[in-house]
């Protein structure tokens, strides 16, 4: 009698799995609020994004580099839930610099308005200094109260670090970060890559652990010597050298989260997003798009080109259209009508031979937007878009 109960509870189960799948994933998402100004913009993206989110993992405090301790003004009357407060810590303060982070933690579990889900710290440093880093992790554990979680964001070069065991004791668990600037031609997400990633932590630890995944875009300099200068993305900064604007594609990302549905690595426990979406952050996906993604809606770009009368007579100007619901990518070259006898590029499209509008940089162009791409003076004819 009780293995009949037990087959059927097992087909229950399975049903209801096989539902769930069907309406959207079934990993939870949480989402990172990282933005230092809070604007009508994220409280309207807080609200819609709610039902689809466990935790909102919001950003409270920072130390840069220089040692500044920096404290953000959260507007706690917004998040209606509890949340997992996360620190950043830049990566190359010294172990002497942190010695006070623990006091500030606790400080901030103290005066903290209301209950909190957990602690987070954000510290990207090196492999040679997770020693370091265990013994502040512990330290910060001994100031929480006992029923307040800790956990960390780690990054892929830690996988294979003797030091990870000793970061990861003190922790519930870890966010693994999937999504970085490593090269330009690469982007900001590499789904074979990060799909090694994933699986190599599930058999590094028995600890649950998250993947972070992108939702936004960044401003990438380079120096003449090949190095990163600097990256621009929730905030503006002044830098030099060869920029590039690099964007996390929904659609891969959505064709990444099927194949973690289909088959989790080991322990995983859901994805946070990185960043929660705003309509005014122009760096990432529209809020609506982030959430047909995070609910597992078909993620289906809808682009044409249009040609329309230009304002000089005898010119026509060429526009790209995203008529649908999801953000789309924008098409990496146009092919001119082959009648044209002058013809220019706008908004990040060039000219080149072969009568071909080529665009330098990948972008998205956002759900029922449009966007001039150039000109032409020719006999109109149908203009194509190569992916």
């Amino acid at each position: 009698m009780r293995s009949g109960w037990g087959r059927l509870l097992t087909l229950l189960c399975a049903a209801l799995v096989s539902g769930s799948a069907a309406r959207g994933w079934i990993l939870p998402s949480d989402a990172y609020v990282w933005q230092f100004q809070w604007s009508p913009a994220l409280t309207r993206a807080l609200r819609d994004g709610a039902p689809l989110v466990r935790d909102w993992r919001v950003l409270v405090a920072e130390e840069d580099a220089t040692g500044h301790w920096r404290v953000v003004d959260v507007h706690w009357a917004e998040v209606t839930r509890p949340a997992v407060l996360v620190v950043r810590l830049d990566g190359r303060l010294t172990a002497s610099a942190l010695d006070t982070v623990p006091a500030r933690i606790g400080a901030l579990i103290r005066t903290h308005p209301g209950p909190i889900a957990g602690v987070e710290i954000d510290h990207d440093c090196g492999t040679g200094s997770l020693a370091a880093y265990a013994r502040l992790l512990t330290t910060i554990r001994a100031e929480l109260p006992a029923t307040v979680p800790l956990s960390i964001t780690m990054l892929p070069d830690w996988l294979h670090a003797p030091g990870l065991d000793a970061v990861l004791a003190p922790v519930s668990d870890a966010v693994l970060q999937v999504h970085a600037v490593q090269n330009p031609r690469v982007g900001l997400f590499d789904p074979v890559q990060a799909r090694r990633w994933a699986d190599a932590m599930g058999r590094r630890s028995g600890k649950p652990f998250w993947l972070a995944l992108p939702a936004y875009g960044a401003r990438v300099s380079w120096g003449s010597d090949g190095r990163l200068v600097a990256v621009e993305s929730e905030r503006p900064l002044l830098a030099g050298g060869t920029a590039t604007e690099l964007m996390a594609s929904p659609t891969d990302i959505a064709a990444f989260m099927r194949g973690l549905q289909r088959d989790p690595p080991a322990h995983l426990a859901g994805v946070v997003w990185f960043r929660l979406p705003t309509e005014d952050d122009v760096r990432a996906w529209s809020p609506a798009t982030w959430r047909a993604v995070v609910r597992g809606d078909p993620v289906v770009p809808t682009v044409r080109v249009a040609m329309r009368a230009g304002e000089t007579p005898g010119t026509r100007d060429m526009v790209v259209e995203n008529n649908g619901d999801i953000d789309a990518p924008l098409p990496a070259s146009l092919v001119l009508p082959s009648a044209c006898a002058a013809a220019d590029g706008l908004n990040g499209y060039a000219l080149e031979d072969g009568g071909r509008l080529r665009r330098a940089q990948a972008g998205l162009l956002r759900a029922h937007q449009s966007l001039a791409v150039g000109w032409t003076r020719c006999v109109p004819e149908q203009t194509h878009a190569n992916p």
